[in-house]
This record gives C-alpha cells, structure tokens and sequence, in this order.
C-alpha cells in the first residue's frame, strides 16, 4: 500500500540518520557503510522490515541525480581549465590503467567483456566524499598528494558522467536495440537540454530571486535539476547526465551557492536512501558462502588500484612516503560505482549475483579504510623521519587552482563593495554574499565575485566555503540580519575573526557583545570632512590631522568605556558629558602648549604718513 511504503521510507531514513550514521562516525567510518548497513538490517536477509528494495529504489534513485546536479555546479569549464594538466594526465591515467587492470581480471573470472568493462570502470573510481574528508582532517588539501588527489578525484567525477551515459547505450547493443534513431534523440536530447538551459535557467532565477519567496527558489532549483534528467530519460540516456550539464551551466552563475543550499537538503536525504535501498538487496547468504572470493575481490582491488596510484606519485615526483598517502588515500572503491553497478545490472551486463559480489568488494575496501589509513600513517612517519621532503615541482597544480576563499564578505552594499574591491586589487581570494539579486546584477557586470543568497542561512555559508575562511566581514546595511548573521557565523564557526559593519553605537555595543570587532560606518568619513573643515578655516594639515587623530582614540575609548554600562542611560549620558569636558581640556591644553612655542611677534612698522 502506498501508505505502507510512505512509513517505511519515514522509518528508514530517520533510523539511519539518528542512529547508524553518528554510530559509525564515531567509529571513524563514513556514513556510506552507515546507510549500507541500515539497508542489510531492514532489507529481506535482515529483519525483514521492507520485503521489496525495488519499490524504495526506483524512488531513491533521485538522489543520483541530485548527487550529479552538485557535482556539475562544482565544476565550472574556467576551473578545469586551470587544471587541465593534472586532472586529465594524473586523473585519466588513474582511472583507465586501474579500469583495464581491474577488467582483465574479471574478464579471467568469466564475466562478458562489456560488463567486465563498465564493473571495472565502477571499481576504478575512489570515494571523492571519503578522500576529500581525510585530506581536510588530515590538513593535507595544500600538500603535493593532496592537490594530485584532488585532480584525480576531480576527473573521477567527470569520467563518471559519460560512464552513466554510456552504460544503457552498451546494454542497447548488447540486446540488439541500439539504432541511428535512437542515437538522434539522444544528441537532441543533449542539446536540448544544453541550449535550453543556457537560454532559460538563468533568466528564470533571476525572475523568481526578485519575488523573495525562498519556496519558489527551491522549486525552481528542483524543477531545472529534475526538468534536465527527465528529458535526458525520455531519449534513453541517464538522467544524472541531465542534472550535471544543468549543475555545469549554473557552475558560473551568481546563483550557484543558492541553488546548491537548496538541493543538497534533497541530495543528502535521497542518496541516503539509495544506498540503504542498495543495502537491501545485497543477498548476505551468498556472500557468507563465498567468503575467499570477496576477500579476494577486495585485495586485487586495493592492490591494483595502490599500485597505479603509488606508480603515479613517483612519476609525478613526489617524494615516496607522499607517494603512498596518495594512494593510500584513493585505493578504496566510492560511492559511485554503487550507481554504476546498478545501472549495469538494470541493462542486463552484470549478473544479479555478480552485482552483489561487487558492491559487497566496494563496501568492504571502505569499511577497513580506516584501519588501513592508520597502518600506513605509521609506515610514512617512520619513513619522513628518515628522509626530508623534496622541494616542490613544476608539475604541481597551480597554486590559483586550489584557493579557498580567505574572506566572506556578507553584503556587497556602498560599504561592502569597497572591501570586495579592496580585496580584488590585492589579489586575495574571497567570495562574497549578497542577498538583493538587483546588487548582485550591478556587481557581476563590474567584474566582482558576487553570488546571491542570504548570509544569516547556515547552509548557504557551507555551500560558499565557509569553514576555509580566516576572516568574515559582515556588511548588511540592516542591523537585525546584521546581527543574525554575526551570530549564527560566532556559532558555525567559533575561532573565525569576524569585522561587522555598525550603523551607530548601539548597534556597536551590541556587536562587542558577540565578541566581534565593529566599524561604525561613516566615522571614517565624518573624520575626513572634519579635518577638511579645520584645514579650510586656516589651521596647518599636519595640526589637524593630529587633531582629528586625538578625536579617534578618544572616541574610540568612549565607546569601550561606555560599552561596560551602555544598559544605563544615566551612566552613558553622564560618560558622554565628561568625555566632552576631557577632549575641550585636551584641546585647550594643545593650543596653550602651541602658544607658547610660538616666538614674540615682531613690533608693527608705524603706520605711513606718522610722525615718527
């Protein structure tokens, strides 16, 4: 019954989430295994809970195509540019010498040379979400291995797009049903979707922003991401490939990290449920009665995919112990060769009984992650200690290709842009966030890094790279989302300096509450006309800059001393009036100190005509 399965989908999603996923994590395991080991239990070998993984999985199935969407706004045609030569020489090499390892020997298994092909492929690609997690834990996204991990993880991801495509396309010619017919709908498809997008994403976000309804921007999100896959269904093709040329045509958009918060909520739940609904149909009495041969599966595919990524370190140069975190880092099957396997199973190129053998190889390569990770991180300490590191190479990605933003700017108002600016000239990687889509038009035809979404949302900041920035600098001209946005930055992200416009001492006072450092807003500038005006009325400029500098600190202790009682009108009041009595003093005490510096002026000459 549909009620049925709506609970048993509830009760899934909120058993994984609340108990396996923190169970395993604190474990040190990846929520992957979590999910997996959630659909064992529940699925028909465990206790039963679902009888029919398929019904769960033809729903979940979604969530790969949200995966992609993602995956497609991460990847921007400027910054592969940038990459090209590591991610397509280190990263291509990677994964076609392991593919062709990997298929050779399920070719000697028995298994047809088209599904040995695409399986292989599946086992080629690493766990981008569990490689990219290690390395930041790790603080080794900078190092050598760390950016040639990344390029191969980055080719990783695109390689897996035309897989996906080409997977029904094999099963077509496998069942004789692959024609020129079909072969136009598919290019029509592509194209449709490519052009289309381009001619209308864009504007219909731009339209949809200016309404401020944040449900109309997330169905707008939903519609171009599920819009895409559908269309590329209706031709045959995989819909993931439709929701990654959407994701790449958004990647340069000033709505990127809007869009992006909106799906990853959808991403994280239906994939979840994916792999739980695969976890279901893996058949445990199989795999019980061949334990040598998935053991086995899971040493050939560590050890070819350590050998060719150790092989490519060396050749890339990098030093042996960096050599081995490489690949000890990326020899675990990913969480997208799940999604191969079952694409292939569905066109008929694996086997049901070999598809199970295969995701319980990749699901076991990543449950013993992190013992092996620990046993090589001995193996390299012992190592370095012995040797110095070498200097870095040439070859090494570009330094431009990996900058994180150092500084979140929130608000790109008349007081924000000068700091955007500011940061530009200097060449210092930034993003900024600005919720009104009418300034974030005007900034982008200007040349500035500007995206649309609303700095007080928590997901909006992890979606812009949040956690590697060093300083946030909040300049929204309203004080109460200036605040909201202060504080939820104070709570994400504790040991972050934070600078934060104020409107006016109050708004200061309350800033210095959070523990962040304000700038009121115009006493720069009122500064700068007040020595103007002194300089106007005849006063020397090196005098009134000394003045006006005077009148800033002492301002400024003001506002620290008033801070302490700034809740009691009466003390703030009688404070203002005797800080106003000190700087008459100070004033008083400097044009006395000036006087009588001054020499005795000369007599006046008698006036013409005088008697003398």
């Amino acid at each position: 019954m549909p009620t049925s399965l709506n609970f048993e989908l509830t009760l899934v999603l909120l058993l994984a989430a609340i108990v396996a996923v923190p169970l395993f994590r604190r474990f040190g395991m990846v929520a992957v295994l979590a999910y997996l080991a959630t659909g064992v239990l529940l699925g028909p070998d465990g206790i039963g809970v679902v009888s029919d993984p398929d019904r769960i999985l033809g729903a979940a199935e979604i969530g790969v195509v949200m995966l992609l969407f993602v995956i497609g706004l991460e990847l921007s045609p400027a910054r592969l540019a940038l990459m090209r030569r590591p991610v397509f020489g280190a990263g291509g090499a990677q994964v076609f010498v392991s593919a062709l390892l990997l298929a050779g020997a399920l070719l000697l298994y028995g298994i047809h040379w088209k599904g040995a092909l695409v399986a292989g492929l599946g086992l080629a690609l690493s766990s981008t979400a569990v490689g990219l997690q290690l390395l930041s834990e790790r603080k080794q996204l900078g190092s050598d291995y760390g950016k040639l991990a990344f390029a191969v993880l980055l080719f990783q991801d695109l390689i897996a797009i035309p897989l996906l495509a080409v997977v029904p396309l094999l099963g077509g010619v496998k069942n004789q049903t692959l024609t020129w017919t079909a072969v136009g709908q598919a290019l029509g498809a592509l194209a449709l979707v490519y052009f289309g997008g381009r001619l209308l994403m864009h504007r219909a976000l731009r339209v949809v922003a200016r309404t401020q309804a944040p449900e109309v921007f997330t169905a707008t999100s939903l519609l171009a991401v599920l819009g895409s896959a559908w269309i590329m269904q209706q031709a045959g093709l995989s819909p993931g490939l439709g929701a990654f040329i959407a994701g790449v045509l958004l990647a340069d958009s000033e709505y990127r990290h809007e869009v992006e918060s909106q799906v990853a909520p959808f991403k994280g739940l239906l994939l979840g449920l994916f792999f739980i609904a695969v976890g279901m149909g893996i058949d445990l009495d199989r795999i019980a009665g061949e334990p040598v041969l998935v053991a086995g599966g899971v040493a050939v595919l560590l050890a070819v995919k350590f050998g060719v990524l150790y092989g490519i370190g060396r050749i890339a140069r990098l030093v042996p112990s960096h050599a081995l975190m490489l690949g000890g880092t990326l020899w675990l099957g990913g969480e997208f060769a799940f999604v191969v396997f079952h694409e292939a199973l569905r066109v008929d190129l694996v086997s049901t009984d070999n598809h199970d053998r295969l995701v319980a190889i990749v699901g076991l390569s990543m449950a013993l992650m992190p013992l092996l990770l620990l046993a090589l991180d001995a193996r390299v300490r012992r190592h370095e200690a012995q040797h110095a590191p070498a200097p870095a190479h040439a070859h090494d990605i570009p330094p431009g290709a990996q900058l994180q933003p150092q500084v979140l700017v929130a608000g790109v108002g008349r007081f924000g842009q000068i700091v955007v600016r500011l940061l530009a000239a200097q060449r210092i990687p930034y993003v900024a966030l600005e919720s009104s889509p009418e300034q974030v038009e005007d900034v982008r035809r200007s040349g500035g890094r500007i995206f649309y979404g609303d700095p007080t949302r928590s997901d909006l900041l992890r979606a812009a790279g949040a956690e590697h920035v060093r300083v946030f600098v909040v300049c929204t001209d309203d004080p109460d989302s200036n605040l909201r946005a202060v504080r939820l930055i104070r709570r994400l992200y504790p040991q972050a300096k934070i600078l934060a416009r104020a409107r006016n001492r109050q708004h200061a006072w309350r800033l210095m509450d959070l523990g962040v450092e304000p700038y009121r807003e115009l006493l720069g500038s009122s500064l700068e006309v007040g020595e103007r005006v002194l300089r106007e009325l005849g006063m020397p400029a090196d005098i009134a800059a000394e003045h006006v500098g005077w009148f800033r600190e002492h301002d400024e202790a003001l506002l620290r001393e008033q801070y302490l009682v700034y809740d009691d009108d009466a003390a703030v009041t009688q404070s203002a009036r005797q800080a106003r009595t000190d700087l008459l003093r100070l004033f008083d005490a400097d044009e006395d100190r000036s006087a009588a510096a001054q020499p005795p002026a000369a007599p006046e000459p008698p006036p013409p005509g005088g008697t003398g």
